[in-house]
């Protein structure tokens, strides 16, 4: 178990790097020149704040991995991510659109690729509760 909290705690810390790059990959100045500066800056915002919450989830993971497994205050907070990973796993394939993927071989396996890991965080965060 706990190799498998390490394990997501150092994609957690990828993750939230990737996150510097989403505003150019996803072409944000181009396709945000509709929005209003409110709108533009609150995706800036809370693109920043979700890669330090996700970052900041992986440092948990690495540095207090045996807390979330043998403590009772780590295991409400394993609890806690259990829940948070798995209502992100139902926005995944429910709440994104297929015909962001369809038919499109990286989006695909992205979607794929992210659907395994929100099970995995998911599965493991459950395990470590228990």
């Amino acid at each position: 178990m706990e190799l498998h909290l390490k394990i997501i705690g150092y994609l957690f810390i990828a993750l939230a790097i990737l996150h510097v790059f989403f505003s150019n990959y996803f072409k944000w100045k181009e396709e945000l020149t509709s929005l209003s500066l409110i709108n533009k800056q609150m995706m800036e915002v809370h693109t920043f704040f979700i890669a330090l919450v996700v970052f900041g989830n992986g440092i948990l993971n690495i540095f207090y991995t045996d807390e979330l497994i043998n403590n009772d205050f780590g295991k409400v907070i394993s609890f806690g991510l259990f829940v948070f990973w798995s209502i992100r796993l139902v926005f995944q394939l429910f709440i994104y659109s297929s015909k962001l993927w369809k038919g499109k071989s990286f989006e695909t396996s992205m979607h794929v690729l992210f659907t395994c890991f929100w099970i995995y965080c998911s599965a493991v965060y459950y395990l470590a509760w228990k």
